[in-house]
Order: structure tokens, then C-alpha cells, then sequence
């Protein structure tokens, strides 16, 4: 590792133990993946308190370099943000190649991705998803949940909610893999072609449940992203609800200024 900062900086010693971790995560000391010393560790190389320590990876942590996971420590982040461009991931041209937009995102990314299927069948259409697919509270949709990762780290979760009625007369929806393109493709293919997709962006603090799916420590930021697909003939026939790793990504927007 790097040399241990001097005591006679002008700094806290917070700060200056921060900057010597930043310092090696910058010179490839410490190299993209890698897991930072523990607390104990730190503790000990530093000849540092406890709460200082914490301090001082509070500090490394706001610089965007590392990444903590649930129960498993801090690591060095592998990776910049995903840019995300609205523009781009839902092209046709990626569902006719066989790509579902995750997978066409990655791949221009330069990450490895891969996908659990958490949950695919009825539910209660929740009161937020039935005003926007117009059914009523608690009607019977679709629902297909996945965790997406991105070399082997988990990013993201996103349920899609389908009205049912659609849903039930296109058999590759029930499956947990939809095929080539996903499930834009099999809507497409079955005369629901896309006109339009609007999204909702929130940004808020990670609940219990979300800071476990993500492996993210308490306190983090989620990008809460809520997704409508309608059709040509003016029907919402998917609305995809979507938590996100803030850190993880970038959210890009084309918006026309014309009339």
C-alpha cells in the first residue's frame, strides 16, 4: 500500500487518511475490484480510532471510487456509470437483432450482464400501476420481476406490469426467458407495436428491502424509474417499475423543443 500520511499535514486525520486510500485507488495500489482493508485493517495501518477510520471512508465514499456492499465491505469501483440514453436502448433495431434493452445497454457499456427472474405470473394490480395500465385497483395483471447484474454485481430490479387481457394470449410472456428482443418483441410481433414510452424519475433513500436486493449500505440513494409503453392504438400495454443503484448510472434525456 502507500505511505502513511504525516500527522502534520494541516488536515484531520480523517481527511488525510481519505486522501492517502484515494491516492492509491488512483495509482492502481488498490485496483478496480478490489476490496478495501477492513476498519480493523485501517485501524491498524493508520494508528487511527475507530471513528475516525469511519470518517475517513465516509469521505472516500462520497468521492464516487468505491462501492460498499450489504455485509461484504467496500470495494474499488470496476467501472464508470452506465449512461443511459433514453434516445437509444429502446430502438426497434435492438429488438429485431434479438436484444432486450438491458442487454444492448451493457453491451455498448463494455459490462458483462446477466439476469434472475425473480417472479413471473398474476398479481393485484398496487393502486399507481392500475391508474396507470386504466384497470382498476387490484384487477388481475402480469407481473415479471428481474434482478439485473452487471459483472456479477447486482444494479437494478424492475417489475413489469401487463394487463392481463393481453398478457394471456401470448404464451412467451409467462416464460422466464420472453426470447430475442424481450417482452417489447413478443408485443410487437403480436400487433401491439410501441408509439411511445414516457418515463418518472424519483430519486430517494434505499427502503430495507431494496438496500438488500441491491447489496447497497444503509442510507444509499436509489434512481426509482417508472416506465409506460403505449401503443399505437393510445393503450398503456406495459408500465415497468424499476429501482436502480444511483451510483451505477447515468440518466441521459433527448427532448424535442419544437412544436
Amino acid at each position: 500500500m502507500g505511505p502513511t500520511p504525516s500527522r502534520n499535514s494541516g488536515k484531520p486525520r480523517y481527511l488525510q487518511i481519505a486522501d492517502d486510500l484515494v491516492q492509491q485507488i488512483q495509482q492502481k495500489v488498490l485496483e478496480p475490484g478490489k476490496q478495501v482493508p477492513s476498519e480493523s485493517d485501517l485501524m491498524k495501518k493508520y494508528a487511527a480510532s475507530q471513528g475516525t477510520v469511519r470518517k475517513a471512508m465516509s469521505e472516500l465514499r462520497a468521492t464516487g471510487l468505491v462501492e460498499t456492499r450489504h455485509g461484504k465491505g467496500s470495494y474499488v469501483k470496476r467501472r464508470p456509470p452506465v449512461n443511459r440514453k433514453s434516445s437509444d436502448r429502446f430502438r426497434r433495431s435492438h429488438r429485431t437483432a434479438g436484444k432486450a434493452a438491458y442487454l444492448a445497454e451493457a453491451e455498448q457499456a463494455g459490462s458483462k450482464p446477466s439476469v434472475s427472474v425473480l417472479y413471473v405470473g398474476p398479481v393485484d394490480a398496487p393502486e399507481e400501476i392500475a391508474e396507470r395500465l386504466s384497470v382498476p385497483t387490484g384487477e388481475k395483471v402480469l407481473a415479471r420481476r428481474r434482478l439485473y447484474f452487471s459483472d456479477g454485481i447486482p444494479t437494478e430490479e424492475a417489475t413489469s406490469y401487463l394487463p392481463w387481457d393481453i398478457a394471456k394470449d401470448i404464451p412467451e410472456l409467462f416464460q422466464e426467458n420472453p426470447g430475442g428482443g424481450g417482452i417489447y418483441a413478443r408485443l410487437e410481433e403480436h400487433g401491439h407495436t410501441l408509439k411511445e414510452l414516457s418515463e418518472t424519475v424519483r430519486v430517494r433513500l434505499a427502503t430495507k428491502q431494496e438496500i438488500g436486493a441491491l447489496s447497497l449500505s444503509p442510507g444509499s440513494p436509489i434512481i426509482h424509474l417508472t416506465r409506460n409503453a403505449e401503443s399505437e392504438a393510445g393503450r398503456v400495454v406495459e408500465v415497468c417499475d424499476t429501482f436502480m443503484a444511483a451510483d451505477q448510472f447515468v440518466l441521459e434525456y433527448r427532448i424535442p423543443a419544437g412544436d
